[in-house]
């Protein structure tokens, strides 16, 4: 018996452990096929959220639409679309809008018949694409035995109404009506999605990532592109000073601060004061939030000291970074030795530019990038607060258990950003620590320093993969940020708009050339029919821009969830649906509020793009997940024949 054939019957005989009769691998091939001629579970594709957790956790209710078209699947022209909606957002906020009913309706027990039996018939449509074993692993522990009795078909039961009746009655005569339109509501949310793909920026702008990040913990099925923003907060998680002090900077920018003080536990006050005590009679004209709550002068006047504090700390700890890693090539990031701080002026590509605010009380012209002693004890006192804050580690490490750089998902390329490309469309070549990568490895090289930033045991190459991580948020060639330069530092100081320009890389130029789409494509693997999907850059709706590029080869699904974009954009973010029929896209209104959500009734989504129909229904036997099951049920038949031909003993 040679070698290969010793390995095979070894795996086999690993296999006949789980199936130890050719009875149970005979009953696992029936089941295994049965599964392989289900509808294709409906995916469901969201990005660029910012914080935005009202809007996000509206959109995950009610799946991009996919629950009201449940809802007009099962009853069609027999409810009018009041009706209809009622239902869709009692689906939605249970437990708000029962408490909202209770005040006018005078009869609930006739109420919860009528509403049990209809969302019984819901349930019974959005299950209906899944095995009863993995419906009943959704099932809510408490009703788990009646739920699945009532959405089951029961051809021997011969009088099905009096049946169900009596079961219906039983529930409103124990007093178990509302917890259970409650519990088949969530379940209903549940099944209408069966996997969620968040493509990156979960982080930043808006004021609530870390409930984000949250309700993504307890989602059944997801996956996660790391976004730049979100690559920024695992640097900072990481102990990186410049991430950290960018992290800052931005929550400070935006008016959240509250989010590193209340939501993380990281104390502001030693910054707060040395902002008071440095830049007290400074105006910070240049500093005021963007967006963020209402608050006081007083407030807003801290804010702003605490904003250009960090923001001088961030580019002195950028550019003693810079200088530590030369293979970067950004030299040309390196601006404050480029002051001429008397004048107040600053050189830039041979031409002087006068600085809107001159005042830098803690910087040495002479050694701009050295931080004073006490800008060296907040950072440090931050980083100890970013390595120790038990909240943000978790949420890091279920970024890291769940998220990627890129993911390749049922014949979708996933990424957040842009694959780097050279004018030609060539795959950019980038160098990572003296060795050059391009296309997929450049990826997976990005994030094997990404995983080492954590998990490195030698300290050397933790310290490079916590460079890499702030690399990737502001690199010339990062595929996660994907402009020549991040122009912070001009945008702040300088009123000439040429100096805030960032050029895109070639990219998003050729991002309607087919052959340079489907080169891509190759290089994961992937053939011309496939899609790639990415957000990042902001679809401006308002000025006529598409999500569909290239003959709809690439969807760009951002479309500004960040109330900051809204006004660029003109909507409040694209997602993606991918059932068993197709992918279609849902532009969405700008989200007012969960109160007005459910007292209104009103809805987010509005206009629906179709991209791609399916030639045929698909099945889980066109999906990765099928193809896996097709593997095992072929090794299970090779098990059949070593059983039938006596190679392997029955158990």
């Amino acid at each position: 018996m040679n070698k290969q054939i010793t390995l095979d019957l070894h795996y086999l005989e690993r296999l006949a452990e789980l199936y130890p009769s050719i009875a149970k691998a005979s009953t696992e091939i029936i089941n295994l096929e049965s599964i392989l001629r289900l509808p294709k579970g409906t995916e469901h594709f969201i990005t660029d959220i910012h914080g935005e957790y009202e809007a996000f956790s509206h959109v995950l209710r009610n799946g991009s639409g996919s629950v009201k078209k449940k809802i007009d699947e099962v009853f069609g022209h027999t409810f009018s679309e009041k009706s209809k909606q009622a239902l869709a957002t009692l689906i939605y906020y249970p437990q708000e809008k029962i408490a909202q009913i209770k005040k006018t309706e005078k009869n609930m027990d006739d109420w919860y018949r009528i509403t049990l039996y209809r969302l019984i018939e819901v349930c019974k449509q959005t299950s209906s694409k899944y095995t009863r074993s993995k419906v009943r692993k959704a099932l809510p522990e408490d009703f788990a035995f009646v739920i699945e009795e009532l959405i089951t078909e029961k051809p021997e039961v011969l009088n099905k109404e009096e049946y169900y009746n009596t079961i219906i009655d039983a529930i409103i005569d124990t007093g178990r009506g509302e917890p259970f339109v409650i519990a088949l509501s969530y379940l209903i949310q549940r099944l209408v999605v069966d996997h969620l793909h968040i493509l990156g920026d979960i982080y930043d702008r808006g004021p609530s990532p870390d409930r984000i990040m949250d309700r993504l913990m307890s989602y059944h099925s997801l996956d996660i592109q790391w976004g730049n923003h979100d690559i920024l907060w695992m640097g900072a998680a990481a102990g990186s000073l410049a991430c950290i002090a960018t992290v800052v900077r931005i929550c400070s920018r935006y008016g959240n601060l509250d989010i590193l003080e209340d939501s993380y536990g990281i104390n502001m006050l030693p910054l707060a004061t040395f902002a008071m005590e440095t830049y007290g009679n400074d105006p910070c004209t240049e500093f005021h939030s963007k967006g963020g709550p209402s608050i006081d002068q007083i407030q807003a006047t801290m804010n702003e000291k605490m904003h250009k504090a960090i923001s001088i700390i961030q580019f002195k700890l950028e550019g003693q970074l810079i200088k530590r890693r030369r293979s970067f090539d950004m030299d040309d990031r390196l601006l404050l030795d480029k002051i001429d701080y008397e004048k107040g002026t600053i050189r830039i590509d041979g031409k002087e530019y006068e600085l809107l605010d001159k005042n830098f009380p803690t910087v040495d012209p002479k050694d701009p990038y050295k931080l004073s002693p006490i800008e060296k004890m907040i950072m440090d006192k931050l980083q100890t607060a970013f390595l120790h804050c038990d909240k943000l580690h978790s949420h890091m490490n279920f970024l890291l258990n769940k998220g990627s750089l890129y993911l390749v998902y049922n014949n979708n390329l996933l990424y957040h950003g842009c694959m780097p490309l050279d004018e030609n469309g060539k795959l950019l070549s980038v160098n990572i620590y003296g060795k050059k990568y391009a296309g997929k490895k450049l990826y997976q090289e990005l994030e094997a320093h990404v995983r080492k930033a954590f998990f490195a045991v030698d300290e050397k190459e933790r310290d490079k993969g916590r460079d890499i991580l702030w690399y990737i948020w502001s690199g010339p060639k990062s595929p996660l940020f994907g402009k020549t330069k991040m122009a912070t530092f001009e945008r702040y100081f300088l009123a000439e708009k040429e100096t805030h320009e960032e050029k895109k890389n070639p990219y998003y130029k050729l991002i309607d050339n087919a052959a340079v789409m489907d080169n891509i494509l190759g290089e994961f693997g992937l053939d011309k029919h496939a899609h790639i999907v990415n957000g990042h850059v902001p679809v401006k709706q308002k000025k006529g821009e598409s999500p569909v590029k290239c003959g709809g080869k690439v969807l760009v699904i951002d479309g500004g969830f960040s109330k900051a974009y809204q006004g660029t954009t003109g909507i409040a973010g694209y997602t993606l649906i991918y059932n068993s029929y197709g992918m279609r896209l849902v532009a969405h209104k700008p989200f007012t509020s969960t109160e007005d959500a459910i007292d209104r009734e009103t809805d987010i989504h509005s206009e629906k793009i179709s991209v791609m129909l399916a030639p045929h229904r698909m099945y889980v036997a066109d999906t990765d997940t099928g193809k896996k099951l097709q593997e095992r049920i072929e090794e299970l038949k090779e098990l059949l024949t070593a059983y039938r031909s006596g190679l392997i003993a029955e158990r």
